[in-house]
């Protein structure tokens, strides 16, 4: 559970900073980040989701 919140504070951080980035500069690529930064985030988040279920499932 550690790791899934370092994982997620630095996801945050990261979308974050490339949004305000964004701003600054108006350079598209930084969305481009952000958004695939938020795409793989919630990937990671759905697969240790799933593990927990099967988890859960397997011990029933």
């Amino acid at each position: 559970m550690l790791l899934l919140r370092i994982v997620g504070v630095l996801a945050i951080i990261v979308i974050g900073a490339s949004i305000v980035a964004y701003v600054f500069t108006g350079d598209r690529r930084y969305l481009s980040l952000s958004w695939r930064v938020t795409k793989w985030g919630l990937v990671f988040l759905a697969a240790v989701f799933a593990l927990m279920f099967l988890e859960r499932v397997i011990v029933l």
